[in-house]
């Protein structure tokens, strides 16, 4: 299945400056395999050591946040649309 995954401007630099990128895939794990695949520099910023999402990274399936999905496990069909974002903190 195919899923456009957006990606915001601080993580591009890591996927050759694209800002936007279609994968097949049937569930987040496998749509970020994927793109780590492509571009390996990007797994250091998505993933930690265990292979779970980095609490700065918020990752998105038509706009809802997978935390309170079902995490990496969130399914995907056709047409769906992927947005990795980094968290930004200030003060």
């Amino acid at each position: 299945m195919s899923v456009i995954v957006r990606i915001a401007g601080p993580l591009r630099q890591f996927m050759e400056n694209k800002s936007e990128i279609e994968v097949t895939a049937t569930k987040v794990e496998e749509c970020l395999s994927m793109l780590e695949s492509q571009f390996p520099q990007i797994k250091a910023q998505l993933r930690d050591e265990q292979g779970k999402l980095h609490r700065s990274v918020c990752v998105y399936v038509n706009g809802n946040d997978v935390r309170f999905l079902q995490q990496l496990a969130t399914p995907l069909k056709a047409g769906d649309e992927v947005s990795i974002i980094p968290a930004f903190a200030g003060g």
